[in-house]
């Protein structure tokens, strides 16, 4: 009876023990760094026309 316990015991610190290390935190690599330099300010169309009022877009032209 004895015997069941301590393993009983035992097979419960195992597992308790292995729950405990996968909470453990990993080490990871560090982020990239951010790129040097300008950004490309003024190459997206972002706010070249008003609200509402950007052209139409272009019609499909197929040769055929």
């Amino acid at each position: 009876m004895m015997k069941i316990v301590v393993l009983a015991t035992a097979a419960s610190l195992a597992m308790l023990s292995a729950a405990a290390a996968a909470d453990l935190p990993r080490k990871e690599p560090p982020p990239p760094p951010p790129p040097v330099g300008k950004a490309p300010i003024g190459k997206a169309p972002i706010g070249k026309f008003p609200i509402g009022k950007a052209p139409p877009p272009q019609p499909v032209v197929t040769k055929g």
